[in-house]
């Protein structure tokens, strides 16, 4: 026998035996390369290891073989062939100085079987405990050990969110974790109940929606007598607000952004209303207005009258200062337009000159004699913001001007119109007048030949003849509540529209039309008698903008049944070609807007166009309630709208669909009136 096979003979026969137990430090444990798993563990698994082996230390010990060098004698280090995530959990503790390099672990030799297949066999045959196990287990730690969030998840790896999701499923009524244990339940939907923890209300959503209910209508029955986090009044109010009021917060454990619904409804809609109704009397005491009323929901505005602000009146000193300070912020402008960052001194000198310039005031505001029969309406918007709509006129607050009196020598003052006194001129005219006025018969013929050379004198003057029809539409615009101010027989009624659809006054078409009315509005005089000469000297294109304001205002194209226009509405439909009109900017389906208002086949025929049949034929057997939710999500931006909101391109005849939601008009010889009534 050679010196060298007693060296290795006799190094076998110190070498540790199948099935000893050994104590090795960390620094000689090294990974296998017969591991069967070649994909590492992730960070969090690595975590969970670590947090565990900390608090409990290592439960089961590795299973190891011995490291041999090229010629098969033992180099004093072990090669971890069950147990990798076990070592790295310890190498992980090692490193953030919770133990030492050298910290001593017991492991157990394997010297008979094949390290890959031993390896292979560890991770095949185990069986991953039940999840519904794991919830009440970590509900069991937190009952009877006392254990909070953040201790059990230090003890085991795991996030203390996460550990409150695992105890408020683990306290789940025993019915639903059943039918979660049997298959019955998915996930999903055992989170969905679970979002309260209310284990009776648990079981009567159960009992009411069954078991294959999908997620989203669980956690709606869950909470349908409670308000989201993001509805607009608690985006007004705050939920930190109504919870310092003792108002009650259903978190949702279960989704990314935390949301959850408010419990105390009364409490909300009150702490809105006194929140709306103090920055009502707020600004009526800081600007000065007659009255303040607050609104949650968007009022009618067209039952008031308005007035608008007037450009401020100036010294000739404080225009000439403005205009240079104006003239001086805009060539700093100018000059650093090209600048990533404005020097410092010219930042501060243009905040000097902000400063001095919002000194003097705005350039228009509402005169004392506006604010003292004017009031100010606050309500909530859409968006969650109060919105302040200034210089609203009650009938009994509005001025009555009386027209003046038409200029005949005789001083009789009969209706050009109708040849009919007023009782205003009769209670005037002295009866010795009376007899040497003309006749109401004579008045009639003089004016009718007048008027027709009055529009013989117009039809001749374009730019007079626009005045006068831009005069006229104005007239009734803005100046409602003043009478008749003009000759030209155009009448033009302003419909509110919010009655019939609230929020239209508040969306984005209402918006950008009540801030082309207010642009105009501070532009023109107070005075109804003013408004000519205002008129008359604007450019043809600021009359026609005008105009197209005005013309605006006045169009009235709703579907009634019981308002028979067959012309009006077909002309609608054609100036909607002509214009262009696009309503997937101003208007989206949802489930209040329309899926919750129209049949079942309404619905998948709206999913149909603006997704698919297979999208359509899923949610088919869908409850009416759950099909609208779940259409709202399928067709979110995808621009569909209805038919009766869809324009037809200029030229293109109406599709027929049996005169529904087409927008197809009866013509106006016709009459009868095709209405879809949903």
């Amino acid at each position: 026998m050679t010196a060298q096979s007693i060296e290795t003979a006799a190094t076998e026969a110190t070498a540790p035996q199948h099935g000893a137990e050994l104590i090795v430090p960390l620094n000689r444990l090294k990974a296998s390369p017969k591991n069967a798993r070649k994909t590492p563990h992730n960070a969090a698994t690595i975590e969970a290891f670590a947090a565990s082996i900390r608090a409990k230390g290592v439960l089961q010990p590795p299973v190891v073989e011995v490291e041999r060098d090229g010629e098969g004698v033992p180099t004093g280090n072990y090669l971890v062939t069950i147990g990798e995530g076990r070592r790295q959990g310890l190498r992980l503790l090692a490193k953030r100085k919770a133990i030492k390099r050298t910290h001593p672990v017991r492991v157990i030799v394997d010297a008979d079987n094949d390290a890959h297949e031993i390896s292979l066999d560890e991770n095949m045959t185990r069986e991953a405990m039940h999840p519904a196990d794991q919830f009440e287990a970590f509900q069991r730690l937190a009952v009877e050990k006392g254990y909070g969030p953040e201790e059990i998840g230090a003890r085991f790896g795991v996030s203390a969110h996460v550990v409150r999701q695992r105890l408020r499923l683990g306290s789940a009524a025993p019915e639903l974790m059943a039918a979660y244990r049997d298959g019955t339940l998915a996930l999903d939907q055992l989170t969905a109940f679970c979002v309260s923890e209310d284990r009776e209300r648990q079981r009567q959503v159960l009992e009411q929606v069954g078991p294959h209910t999908p997620a989203y209508a669980i956690r709606r029955a869950m909470t349908e007598a409670k308000v989201r986090v993001d509805d607009r009044r608690v985006r007004f109010v705050g939920v930190e607000a109504y919870e310092a009021e003792g108002g009650a917060v259903l978190r949702d454990l279960f989704t990314e952004d935390g949301g959850g619904w408010l419990e105390d409804v009364g409490l909300l809609d009150r702490l809105v209303g006194d929140k709306l109704a103090g920055l009502a009397e707020e600004a009526r005491e800081r600007e000065g207005w007659k009255w303040a009323e607050a609104g949650l929901e968007y009022p009618d505005l067209s039952a008031f009258g308005r007035v608008y602000p007037v450009a401020v009146e100036r010294s000739a000193a404080d225009a000439a200062v403005i205009a240079a300070l104006s003239e001086e912020y805009d060539r700093l402008v100018s000059e650093t337009d090209a600048a990533e960052m404005l020097p410092p001194e010219v930042d501060a000198r243009l905040e000097e000159i902000d400063k001095a310039l919002q000194a003097f005031g705005p350039d228009f505001d509402y005169t004392p004699e506006a604010r003292a029969r004017a009031g100010i309406v606050v309500l909530l918007g859409h968006d969650g913001l109060a919105r302040f709509e200034r210089g609203l006129v009650r009938a009994e607050d509005a001025v009555a001007v009386a027209e003046p009196p038409p200029p005949f020598e005789d001083g009789a003052a009969e209706d050009v119109g109708t040849g009919a006194e007023s009782e205003t001129d009769r209670s005037r005219a002295e009866p010795e007048e009376a007899g040497a006025a003309l006749s109401d018969r004579l008045v009639i013929d003089l004016t009718a030949h007048r008027t027709m050379g009055l529009r013989d004198a117009v039809q001749a003057d374009a730019g007079a003849a626009l005045a006068t029809v831009v005069h006229a539409l104005a007239l009734q615009v803005f100046y409602p509540t003043y009478g008749v101010w003009t000759p030209l027989q155009l009448r033009m009624t302003v419909s509110g529209l919010e009655r019939l659809a609230p929020g239209v006054e508040d969306g984005p078409a209402g918006r950008r039309v009540r801030d082309r009315c207010e642009a105009w509005g501070a532009r023109l005089p107070e005075r109804a008698g003013d408004l000519w000469g205002v008129v008359a000297g604007l450019a043809p294109s600021e009359q026609l903008d005008l105009m197209a304001c005005c013309a605006g205002v006045g169009l009235y194209a709703v579907r009634d049944p019981h308002d028979r226009r067959p012309g009006a509405l077909a002309q609608a439909e054609t100036l909607a070609a002509a214009v262009g009109l696009d309503m997937t900017g101003t208007w989206s389906a949802t489930t209040a807007s329309y899926f919750a208002r129209v049949s079942k086949a309404r619905v998948l025929e709206a999913v149909t166009e603006a997704v698919n049949a297979v999208e359509a034929g899923r949610i088919a057997g869908f409850r009416k309630a759950d099909m609208a939710e779940a259409a709202e999500r399928l067709v979110e931006g995808k621009g569909w709208l209805p038919a009766v909101l869809r324009t037809a391109p200029a030229g293109a005849e109406e599709p027929g669909d049996d005169g529904e939601e087409a927008g197809a008009v009866t013509p106006p010889d016709d009459d009868a009136y095709a209405f879809a009534a949903e």
